[in-house]
């Protein structure tokens, strides 16, 4: 009985792990941070960029306004103003007219699931001044087989979020009830918090996402985005909890934010093409990734990425590429340049070989994964002018897989150096099955500790 028990756990923990790796398919808050400045222009890659979009002001001179309190919402913290949200929504989305939906300051809304949804006749500008906080009882959320989301907004072109306002998603309950922290409880899905999907031409401004109970940003399926001056904040030990994730999008811009999460600060899934970020500050959490990739055999594609500017701080990974054995497709194009590294573990990381467990007592679930015959195929890489200090020795890990070895990957003026820095702890680079492409000024020395493999 107890055999089958496990069995029926592991089995719907790796239920649950498939479903956050293809939910792209599918469709305590700290220190206050200081307010943006005026923001960056980044690389359009062929689409518009962000001074493309009207600020605020000029929208809201020539928009009929529908203020949330007018539709009956409390703004108490305590009263369920889900229904005044709602109704405001429905008006503006229908407006000949620009729109805008005011979310006025110095007050609390309890939001439950909420979808707010297009396609919408006007532009419609969101504004969120006050703050929104989650239901601390979450129990019920999402349909069967999905993935369960607080705020969504779907279908929505030409869509702004802005303001100097929060969202609080009040997470504590899901992440003490994770299997992920507490190895006595089922695998469970907790809510994404905010969730933008099918929105082209999007842009989302100056908010605050905190607390999460799983992934603060999720963007899905949009093209044309920017996301610039966000924080994001939860507490470095909440499971499962990204700070910004992109799946199935084309042609993101992320200009400044500041995440402390319990995961990937920035996570880049299958599907993503043309994403840029830059002045990004990590940390804690598990650093920037593309990745994970080709869980449970499936295929993988992400291309032309850059991360141009990040402050990595106290983070387990730094510039990290994971991908699962067993998976098909491509990664190409990625360039990590000008990140600064403090005090993080595995800097530089290539992981073709990546694994987790399904639930933390399962501890032979990833035996079956090493050496297999397909991978997703790590190449065109660049990891350049990147410095700092790691707590481990192993500052750059190019960790390939045999079958398909990562290829003209780029280490270019790498200065890693241990904490300590003595001649007994120095930094390392161990490199498995990776083909380099040319590189120059680099410390620790490429691939010094094992030598390539060049099948």
């Amino acid at each position: 009985m107890a055999m089958a028990s496990r069995t029926l756990l592991a089995t719907a923990c790796l239920l649950v792990l498939l479903l956050l790796t293809l939910g792209g398919a599918l469709v305590e808050a700290r220190r206050p941070w200081p307010r943006w400045p005026h923001r960056e222009v980044a690389p359009s890659y062929g689409l518009s960029t962000t001074a493309d979009a009207p600020e605020s002001s000029s929208v809201d001179g020539y928009a009929t306004t529908f203020d949330v309190g007018s539709f009956g919402a409390a703004g108490d913290g305590k009263t369920d103003d889900t229904a005044a949200f709602q109704n405001a929504w429905a008006l503006a989305c229908s407006s000949a007219q620009p729109a805008v939906v005011l979310v006025p300051a110095g007050r609390s809304y309890l939001l439950k699931e909420t979808s707010l949804s297009g396609p919408c006749k006007s532009r419609v500008t969101f504004r969120l001044d006050g703050t929104l906080v989650a239901p601390e009882d979450k129990s019920g959320w999402g349909k069967q087989g999905s993935l369960p989301r607080w705020i969504i907004f779907r279908g929505v072109d030409g869509l702004t979020v802005t303001g100097e306002g929060a969202m609080d998603g009040r997470g504590e309950a899901s992440w003490k009830n994770s299997g992920r922290t507490n190895h006595a409880m089922p695998c469970t899905i907790a809510p994404l918090a905010l969730t933008f999907a099918s929105c082209d031409r999007l842009v989302v401004e100056g908010i605050s996402l905190l607390n999460a109970p799983q992934i603060h940003l999720w963007v899905e399926l949009c093209r044309d985005v920017t996301l610039s001056r966000l924080t994001i904040a939860s507490p470095g030990d909440s499971p499962e909890n990204d700070g910004i994730h992109v799946a199935r999008s084309d042609g993101v811009r992320i200009l400044g934010a500041r995440i402390e999460a319990g995961d990937d600060c920035l996570s880049v899934v299958t599907g993503t093409t043309n994403l840029y970020a830059t002045s990004i500050e990590c940390g804690p959490g598990h650093g920037i990734s593309i990745g994970s990739l080709g869980r449970g055999n499936t295929r993988a594609e992400v291309s032309n990425v850059t991360v141009n500017g990040a402050h990595v701080s106290g983070t387990m990974f730094g510039a990290r590429i994971k991908t699962w054995q067993g998976g098909s497709g491509f990664v190409r194009g990625i360039k990590f340049l000008n990140m600064a590294m403090d005090r993080v573990k595995n800097p530089i990381l290539i992981d073709q070989n990546y694994c987790t467990t399904p639930h933390p007592s399962n501890t032979t679930a990833c035996d079956h994964q090493q050496s297999q015959s397909s991978a997703v195929q790590v190449s065109d890489v660049v990891f350049s002018n990147i410095r700092g200090t790691t707590v481990a020795r192993d500052a750059i890990r190019l960790h390939c897989s045999q079958a398909f070895p990562c290829r003209d990957v780029v280490l270019r003026d790498i200065d890693l150096k241990t904490t300590g820095d003595s001649e007994k702890n120095a930094a390392t680079s161990t490199c498995d099955n990776a083909q380099l492409g040319v590189s120059s000024s680099v410390s620790p020395t490429p691939c010094s500790s094992v030598a390539t493999n060049k099948d």
